[in-house]
């Protein structure tokens, strides 16, 4: 499958994904466990079919020595006993913020406190960010049908 849109060949895109890229540090180099961050990115790129994501979280996420068993039970993080409450609070809330189209009402207090129970305001505040910045690079790459499966862990380092 070829790309219907090169982002890093068209100058708008490129400078659009400089700052959406920076905004992204930002978050990386947060506060928010590494392995939170790559669980919750995997989990919202499943729900949104961005294969390109999927290799990218699932390969970063194995790179920073994620378990396979984990990785594999992301989609089924509920019924899962490899996951902490603290990564479970956060897949929720991400999941409800996926999902808002889908009539579910948006974030229940119940996800929210629950959130807050196990991340501090600082924590929250990227979590939020984190879900949102993956809901739109995950939109972005569906739209131009970005291709998956050569990415290289680091490479956008």
């Amino acid at each position: 499958m070829d790309a219907r849109l090169d982002f890093f060949a068209d100058p708008t895109a490129g400078k659009a994904l400089k700052h959406l890229m920076a905004a992204g540090k930002v978050i990386k180099d947060s506060s928010l466990p590494a392995a939170t961050q790559e669980l919750v990115s995997l989990r919202v790129s499943q729900i949104n079919g961005c294969a390109v994501c999927v290799d990218m979280h699932a390969k970063e996420a194995a790179a920073a020595g994620e378990t396979p068993v984990r990785l594999h039970l992301v989609a089924a993080w509920r019924e899962a006993t490899v996951f902490t409450a603290a990564e479970r609070a956060a897949l929720e809330l991400a999941e409800q913020a996926t999902r808002i189209a889908d009539g579910a009402g948006g974030i229940t207090d119940e996800a929210w406190a629950n959130a807050a129970e196990h991340h501090d305001q600082e924590q929250l505040t990227h979590l939020v960010l984190l879900i949102s910045f993956m809901n739109t690079a995950n939109r972005m790459n569906v739209i131009t049908r970005q291709p998956a499966g050569a990415y290289e862990a680091g490479q956008f380092h």
